[in-house]
């Protein structure tokens, strides 16, 4: 593999304790959905291509995933990761990414904050340091031989929506 995109979902609804919904059934507002097939379509046009769409079980990150599939109509190139979701293991997933998917050269990951600015800043200095905000519907691009846990990738562009949605 050589390029890793990293998404966060779009914009969500609060969760509603009335009726008793959880954290990881917040689903994406029409709004959200509007603008990730948006940055969805825009990233199409500018010629990325995805070997594979990795996602977070929740369903907000889940949705957001299913509009990138859609827009580059490659619904067979789709999996869900818990290693994805709040509270999961970047090391496992990098581990999953280099047993299962060493065939994919291009792999958007689909996920939560804190986690993916994490992630991101364990792959470019090696540890959680670096001082990053995705915003929601934020991109990030990274360049690499092969994804490791631990310093292994080089920035290639970090994009709030706003800029992936004009």
């Amino acid at each position: 593999m050589t390029t890793l995109y990293l998404l966060r979902h779009g914009i969500a609804f609060d969760a509603d304790a009335r009726r008793h919904e959880s954290d990881s059934d917040r689903r994406l507002t029409p709004e959200g959905e509007k603008k990730i097939r948006r940055i969805a379509g825009n990233l199409r046009t500018l010629g990325v291509e995805l070997d594979l769409v990795l996602t977070s079980p929740f369903a907000r990150a889940h949705r957001t995933a299913e509009i990138v599939v859609e827009v580059f109509k490659i619904r067979k190139k789709f999996a869900v990761s818990d290693d994805l979701a709040v509270g999961g293991s970047p090391e496992a997933l990098l581990r999953h990414l280099n047993e299962h998917h060493t065939s994919a050269r291009s792999v958007m990951l689909v996920g939560h904050e804190p986690y993916l600015s994490e992630l991101i800043s364990i792959l470019l200095v090696g540890d959680t340091g670096l001082a990053l905000d995705l915003k929601k519907g934020g991109l990030c691009k990274l360049a690499m031989t092969r994804p490791n846990f631990g310093r292994c990738a080089t920035l290639e562009w970090l994009l709030p929506p706003r800029a992936m949605i004009r």
